[in-house]
């Protein structure tokens, strides 16, 4: 393995080859081999990574033995050949899951179930990415491993907690990663770099073998450029697995999109009121929802304030991170960053009567998005309520006022993890640096739908992930 920071590779960069789709192809037809796929994409990650920090971990070697598994033919799936980047908060056999922790080391003897399902349709690990502590975050800027940087402009923050995740596929240094969202920490960090984040319905993909911020509300999913690409990571790493108690042995098919004129699309007024919301985020807001109502889906607002977030959620997850960091946040030799150890005492200081009161109101919360969900197919909001979170700036200015940055970046997306149905990040074809992103939320199991419909605005130009400057 290598640290990327003490890495002396400048790397040339072999001609690298992208997006996933593409690599299968070639793969496949053997027009390239996996090994060429993947030290090129290891060439570009230790040339690029020590100005964005990306990656906590390479594992050059190791890559290398799995790509040439693939040449062989034993692993030729439907991720032949694609690196992967992995949050390091999933263990990985013989690697060390580290969570962004500054004492966590956990030697993982076994792969977490999602890493055995990508490794079985041919995808190959090629390292590990950095996240906030613990995945107690939302900006990347760890105390132990360092600040991730936005590969759109190094002064910003890229989101969390799957940052690193997001950094390495926005700069070009893995065609896909691997994060876990349970307020958003997939589909923020995809709006702040501009790519593809696709938030699984609870349950969907196993969580065993993934470090627990609030196993409620946790998930894991795909950052990818496109729709498609994470179309393909999502189903090789969906489906039930026993050793998982929150696993769905139900085998949701969900439906398909016939064509965007059947779409009805529900924008949710209230919600989008209370979220703070810059006036850029806004406005790009409006025009998408415009264009999606001239491409003939009915997007119509709603008035509905059952969706509008509530205070009270934050003891949902507090109580269960707190179930997890009782043990150690008194221990002198467990040492904490100063923002994560004031997160962890105020979690435990959630009482009983705190958490009741919030499960009482998930559920009411639960019923209303049925009743929605009966009436309209998709939700529309922004993805965050701005896009630019400076790096060592612990609030974002919206409309001439300093906020807290949970409420900015996690208003739209903190609500779904409450709900757990599925929901998608998808980068506009707007100017922006980063460019503006959308979310699309869709009833419980309905991913097929979710990629279908970020598939068609692909098509229509609505939607693009493109490289920042300076990353191709």
């Amino acid at each position: 393995m290598i640290h990327p920071e003490t890495s002396d590779r400048s790397g040339s960069c072999a001609t690298v080859l992208g997006p996933v789709e593409s690599i299968v192809r070639a793969v496949h037809a053997r027009a390239r081999t996996a090994r060429e796929v993947v030290d090129g994409y290891l060439e570009r990650a230790l040339a690029r990574n020590p100005d964005l920090n990306a990656f906590t971990e390479l594992d050059p070697d190791g890559a290398l033995r799995q790509a040439d598994r693939v040449d062989a033919g034993s692993r030729a799936g439907s991720l032949a050949g694609v690196p992967i980047a992995l949050k390091d908060l999933i263990d990985h056999a013989g690697h060390t899951t580290t969570a962004g922790s500054g004492f966590y080391r956990k030697e993982a003897a076994v792969s977490a179930p999602v890493v055995d399902r990508l490794e079985a349709a041919g995808a190959i690990i090629m390292g590990r990415t950095g996240l906030d502590e613990f995945a107690y975050g939302g900006s990347s800027e760890n105390p132990w491993f360092g600040v991730v940087r936005n590969p759109w402009d190094r002064s910003l923050s890229p989101g969390g907690s799957s940052g690193g995740s997001a950094v390495a596929v926005s700069a070009g240094m893995a065609p896909a990663a691997i994060g876990t969202d349970t307020g958003g920490s997939v589909r923020v960090p995809a709006a702040l770099c501009g790519v593809v984040g696709l938030k699984v319905t609870h349950g969907r993909v196993p969580l065993t073998g993934v470090f627990p911020l609030a196993g409620s509300m946790d998930t894991v999913g795909p950052l990818t450029t496109t729709c498609a690409d994470a179309r393909l990571v999502y189903t090789a790493m969906k489906g039930f697995d026993r050793s998982d108690p929150w696993s769905d042995p139900r085998d949701r098919q969900g439906r398909r999109l016939g064509s965007l004129d059947r779409i009805r699309v529900a924008v949710p007024v209230p919600w989008l009121e209370w979220v703070p919301t810059s006036d850029e985020i806004r406005t790009s807001f409006e025009g998408f929802h415009d264009r999606l109502r001239e491409a003939c889906a009915r997007v119509e607002p709603l008035r509905d304030r059952a969706l509008v977030p509530d205070p009270i959620r934050a003891a949902l997850s507090a109580a269960e991170a707190a179930a997890t960091h009782r043990q150690w946040i008194d221990d002198p030799g467990k040492p904490y960053g100063p923002e994560v150890r004031k997160r962890v005492e105020t979690a435990i200081r959630t009482t009983i009567d705190e958490y009741t009161q919030a499960r009482r109101w998930r559920a009411g919360t639960v019923q209303a998005a049925r009743r929605i969900f009966s009436e309209y197919d998709l939700i529309l909001t922004p993805t965050v309520g701005h896009n630019r979170k400076t790096i060592g700036v612990a609030e974002i200015v919206v409309a001439g006022k300093p906020l807290w940055t949970g409420d900015v970046l996690g208003g739209f997306t903190s609500m779904v993890n409450v709900l757990g149905c599925p929901a998608i990040s998808l980068p506009l074809a707007d100017d922006g640096t980063p460019p503006p992103a959308v979310q699309l939320i869709a009833p419980w199991g309905e991913e097929e739908l979710l990629l279908d419909v970020g598939e068609v605005l692909e098509r229509l130009g609505l939607v693009a992930s493109r490289p920042p400057p300076g990353w191709t």
